[in-house]
């Protein structure tokens, strides 16, 4: 695939450095002659093999300089606190599609991971640009370009020549080939988050004298919460706050900070990023509002902070934000003014909202649920969603992360990111804005609309982000999938003193994705043997009221043993005849013993029940249902574990005309195609289309008819007229030409007078498909399938996947809809080919993913049989592309107002 580069671009360094990257200009001139007369000799002869003049370096510099010709040459630079970092540039030779390379780092810049951040922004440039591979002379004592051309792609083809090597590198990315960048995204994102999450000292700017006030609370909170490194208040009224000295600036503390906490007035903001700087601040959490929420010049504001806070290396969380939180006890960090503070545990949390991280802590505080992490994110004008991800992948402290999102910034990076952090740990998340209602209450406060729900359950199912309705199923969850072991599979056993409690547990386990499967006869025999009478010996297993702890514990210990559950719920009643502390004082040894065991219980009747039981800390619950939901949830996701994920099947040979054909029809304008040409650009891709004849006139429908074979289909030809059944644009099963005569004015007329009508061979099918491909700006092409037919609309049975689509993929789409059954063979009928159904929608998703221009393809009916498919009707939308997210390069969201941006 080809990624195209965004001109100017903000990026981590492999220490947590920024460094702009962006393409050369004329003006550069001065700065880039300076970078290599300041440059060592080892260095030049590394770049031109020896130790160049000052013609040879103003001939290089004049090449890089040229006006920009992405189809012959291309160059980029990087900088940092002002100054210049390195540089990168292809030239195109004669006659191919490959270009020469070169790439020059400062000295005092080496080892920092420049070199590999310039060229793989150039060569997203050079790839846009139709150059598929860049190729490069190295002397073999090079060996740091050597590591980098390694480090960017395992394809780097090399040959010794004339006592260089010659290195090749392709400009298209593979899935390794991102992998790997993502790799060195978390380690850069690491080292610059640190001094954010996990400072040495911190200052609090607007630190006031009272009680009350944002800045006065939150440095009693890093306080009271005992922060293990220096605090500074900054105050230019006050000589002491909270009992520490007061200093009247951030210049005069005594040593630079590696964390400033900003809550001054909005106009002083940017100023105090700017102190922040000259004082050495290396991380700033701004808590201030009515910056990007506040209006256009409250926006100008933000983007004016964001740039100021990348000139100097300086990364920031918020605006409009009210803190972060960090539990380590080497750290305990608490730079918040949240009412509670949530105790040490393994849960990272980033909101979007303050309101929703203030409910969020004050349940885990509640639940007892442990958290290692916390970030308001605020108006992420800087620190997003997607940073934390990449933090949170190798921190071994958090050992589940939640989310709540409000809307999304660049989503096809989300998705790639949470995909791979969601295979080392669970990641949970509430997405608001799924009724109208709440999209335009998410739009009013992010200022920016929702993204279609489907669109997001589809990217979530795929990543295997196990999403929530609510922010009580998302701590319910939390508290189960952060200290428990996942499930093995989906049989749920209930156990209990509350035979109405077991039975209403057991209605929740359906809806959940659970199994309450009776317990075998042999378990059945064994529990009569240790238990006394029971009222019921199947699963819900009903102990009685009178049950006694010892019981209880028999009873568990036996069906934990017996290998037939993969979860249990304990359902444990107060009465005034029991003793409920003492029933889960027996059952804590037997949960104990069995660690592998998913396990809640559920506590009733009780005014001050425990949060947890046992050493393993198995969650208590209140309600049966909201513990069986936690448990579904948790379900889920093994099952999502457990499923390999597939490979892309390699594409069918004449892709490249479905390219051609592509770039014809937008040359022609764009907007809904002919079928001729749909058909086309289909079968360049493999896609079975049934054949169709364009007539103008009834006389030469009958003669396409006749020469088709009857019976034949007639259908107006107009490419607009997206629902053609419902103007009468259809006329099936026409048998002989009598009945195309009589059909065929009715089906001219349907988009007007006299318009242009398709004949078709009729085409039978076991079951009618809809499948397709639609273009989401944001999140990029989705292909989807459903029961198609009459019944598209009205039943609404689609399955969603974001581009690529995998073999297994394909499988799943198909196998999740309402509809599956009838593939497989539905009372007695012969299955269908879905081998066949799987290689369409694989082909879909490669037409997807290498002609974005394509908006819409609807392909209704596709007709599926024991012999195969075939697409019987087929509308094509193509439009250009403009500006949209970049889900591969790695770079830091733009600056900008983005409120509301993940």
């Amino acid at each position: 695939m080809f990624v195209q580069a965004i001109p100017g671009a903000d990026a981590l360094t492999i220490d947590g450095g920024i460094v702009r990257i962006r393409p050369v200009m004329p003006q550069d001139r001065d700065r880039l002659v300076e970078l290599y007369r300041s440059s060592s000799p080892e260095s030049l002869r590394m770049r031109f093999f020896v130790v160049p003049g000052e013609q040879t370096i103003a001939a290089e510099v004049d090449r890089l300089c040229r006006p920009p010709s992405p189809t012959e040459h291309g160059a980029v630079l990087a900088e940092t606190a002002g100054q210049l970092a390195g540089v990168a540039s292809y030239e195109v030779g004669d006659g191919g599609a490959g270009a020469e390379f070169a790439v020059f780092v400062a000295d005092a810049h080496r080892d920092r991971g420049i070199g590999t951040l310039l060229l793989e922004h150039l060569r997203a440039v050079a790839g846009t640009a139709g150059v598929t591979e860049l190729r490069g002379d190295v002397l073999p004592a090079n060996a740091a370009m050597l590591r980098v051309a390694a480090g960017l792609t395992g394809r780097a083809g090399s040959r010794i020549e004339d006592a260089v090597l010659a290195v090749g590198l392709p400009t298209d990315v593979t899935e390794a080939e991102l992998g790997a960048a993502d790799a060195r995204d978390r380690v850069a994102e690491r080292a610059s988050l640190r001094p954010l999450l996990a400072p040495r000292s911190v200052a609090v700017v607007g630190a006031g004298r009272k009680p009350g006030g944002i800045g006065h609370e939150t440095l009693r909170s890093l306080l009271r919460y005992n922060f293990t490194g220096r605090v500074y208040p900054v105050n230019p009224h006050a000589t002491e706050v909270c009992g520490l000295p007061a200093h009247p600036s951030l210049s005069a503390l005594p040593e630079p900070v590696d964390l400033a906490v900003i809550a001054v007035p909005a106009p002083a903001v940017v100023d105090t990023v700017r102190d922040a700087a000259a004082a050495g601040a290396r991380s700033a959490v701004v808590l201030t509002s009515g910056l990007g929420e506040g209006g256009a010049a409250g926006r100008s504001a933000q983007r004016e902070l964001v740039e100021v806070a990348r000139a100097h290396g300086i990364r920031l969380v918020g605006p409009n934000c009210i803190g972060v939180v960090n539990t380590d006890p080497e750290v305990r960090l608490a730079a918040a003014f949240a009412p509670v503070l949530p105790p040490a545990g393994g849960l990272g949390v980033a909101s979007q909202s303050g309101a929703v991280g203030i409910a969020l802590l004050e349940h885990a505080e509640r639940a007892g649920c442990g958290l290692s992490s916390f970030v308001s994110l605020g108006n992420k004008a800087d620190v997003s969603g997607n940073d934390l991800i990449a933090y949170w992948y190798d921190d071994p402290a958090t050992r589940a992360v939640a989310l709540y999102l409000e809307s999304f910034g660049n989503p096809r990076r989300f998705a790639r990111l949470v995909r791979g952090l969601a295979r080392r740990k669970p990641v949970l998340a509430v997405k608001s804005g799924r009724s109208i209602a709440g999209q335009r209450a998410g739009a009013s406060h992010t200022a920016a609309a929702a993204a279609p729900d489907s669109t997001v359950s589809a990217l979530f199912a795929q990543a295997g982000v196990i999403r929530l309705e609510t922010l009580g199923d998302l701590m319910d969850t939390a508290r189960l999938v952060t200290d428990q072991p996942l499930p093995a599979g989906d049989r749920l056993g209930v156990i209990g003193n509350a035979g109405g409690v077991n039975v209403l547990a057991a209605d929740a386990a359906d809806g959940a994705g659970l199994r309450v499967a009776p317990l075998t006869p042999a378990l059945r025999e064994r529990l009569r043997v240790v238990l006394p009478p029971l009222s019921g010996d199947d699963n819900p297993l009903d102990l009685g009221a009178g049950a006694s702890p010892a019981a209880f514990a028999e009873a568990v210990r036996t069906v934990a043993a017996s290998g037939e559950v993969d979860s249990l719920l304990l359902v444990v009643a107060a009465t005034r005849a029991n003793d409920v502390p003492a029933m889960l004082a027996s059952v804590a040894p037997v949960l104990d013993a069995t660690p592998e065991l998913t396990a809640t219980v559920v506590v009733l009747g009780l005014a001050e029940p425990p949060a947890t039981v046992g050493n393993r800390g198995v969650p208590v619950f209140d309600l049966p249902e909201r513990a069986v939901r936690s448990i579904g949830h948790a379900a889920w996701y093994a099952g999502w574990l457990r499923q390999p994920v597939g490979s892309t099947p390699p594409r069918v040979a004449g892709v490249e005309r479905g390219r051609e054909l592509l770039r014809e029809a937008l040359a022609a304008g764009p907007g809904w195609q002919p079928y001729d040409r749909t058909a086309e650009i289909l079968g360049a891709y493999g896609i079975p289309v049934v054949p169709a004849v364009r007539v103008d006139t009834v006389e030469g429908a009958v003669a396409a008819a006749d020469s088709l074979g009857y019976p034949v289909a007639l259908k107006v030809a107009d490419p607009d007229l997206v629902h053609k059944s419902d103007v009468g644009g259809v006329a099936l099963n026409l048998t002989d030409p009598e009945q195309v005569r009589g059909a065929y004015p009715a089906v001219a007329a349907s988009a007007g007078p006299c318009g242009p009508v398709l004949v078709q061979p009729m085409r039978r099918g076991q079951l009618e498909l809809v499948a397709g491909v639609v273009h989401d700006t944001q999140f990029g092409s989705l292909v989807m399938v459903g029961l198609g037919g009459v019944h598209t609309d009205l039943l609404g049975d689609r399955a969603l996947r974001l581009t690529p689509v995998t073999d297994l993929g394909a499988g799943r789409m198909w196998r999740s809809l309402r509809a599956a059954p009838l593939l497989t063979g539905y009372r007695g009928a012969p299955p269908v080919d879905t081998g066949a159904v799987e290689e369409l929608l694989c082909r879909l998703g490669h037409l997807a993913e290498d002609l974005p221009e394509v908006a819409e393809l609807d392909l209704n009916p596709v007709m599926v049989g024991p012999d195969g498919v075939a697409v019987v009707d087929a509308k094509l939308r193509i439009a250009p592309v403009g500006a949209e997210p970049d889900g591969i390069l790695r770079q830091l969201r733009a600056a900008g107002p983005a409120v509301g941006e993940s």
